[in-house]
């Protein structure tokens, strides 16, 4: 499998709190978290892991360079200041679209090894037909969730701002793609979309089949108290 980090968000709600590590670099159980990231995706079988990091941090670069002999040709860095996370999502996806199938998850997307490791078994067997799968989860701790309905065999019907009476679902921030969906980014990016939510809308109208995987608990880190509460979360049995 391929996968896709995007690690250039400026971290401006941390920075507010008081945070001054990069948000990628801030530590979960003595880890940076991109580099827990990428040792997660190591262990489950790595061809390929293309990252984006913001050039306003050039120290998660060199971080990157510390760690990249141990990765050789499986790992690239793209170093690029970005308008928004789907821009992002589109650099990503241009290093990753003649790889087959592949994974994008952001850096601060946080998830138990073996939740991820069963949702990368479900997307590598997935049925021929599916476009796409898309992590989801019960948990909402999210300040604007996005909340994804689904049908008959967990198919994704829509993604909606606002809950509904039987909605369940909020999305996990983990996009499993094939490489036909990348055309559908790149009309999104010449009409100047620029909000993910909104490219997975459009994924659904262009009639993509995409598939939501229950992960179980997922968390991002957005605020200062999340990082304790992630690892108080991770070392719990």
């Amino acid at each position: 499998m391929n996968f896709g980090i995007i690690a250039a968000g400026d971290g401006s709600r941390l920075a507010g709190e008081g945070v001054e590590k990069p948000k990628p670099l801030l530590e979960l159980c003595g880890t940076p978290m991109i580099g827990r990231l990428l040792d997660i995706l190591d262990r489950v079988g790595a061809e390929r892991i293309a990252v984006i990091v913001n050039e306003r941090m050039p120290e998660v670069a060199r971080y990157l360079e510390e760690l990249a002999p141990r990765f050789g040709d499986r790992l690239s860095v793209t170093v690029k200041s970005t308008p928004s996370s789907m821009h992002s999502f589109h650099e990503i996806c241009g290093s990753l679209r003649d790889c087959g199938k592949y994974v994008v998850t952001t850096v601060d997307t946080i998830f138990r090894e073996e939740d991820f490791r069963r949702y990368i078994e479900a997307w590598e067997n997935a049925a021929d037909d599916v476009d796409g799968m898309m992590a989801v989860t019960t948990f909402v701790d999210d300040e604007k969730p996005l909340w994804v309905e689904t049908g008959d065999g967990m198919d994704i019907v829509a993604f909606r701002d606002t809950p509904w009476s039987e909605a369940r679902y909020v999305s996990g921030g983990i996009y499993g793609l094939r490489p036909e969906a990348a055309v559908v980014l790149d009309d999104c990016v010449e009409q100047g979309v620029e909000r993910m939510r909104n490219y997975q809308r459009a994924l659904v109208a262009a009639g993509q089949r995409l598939q939501a995987f229950d992960m179980g608990r997922v968390m991002d880190i957005d605020h200062a108290p999340d990082i304790k509460k992630a690892e108080l979360w991770l070392e719990s049995r």
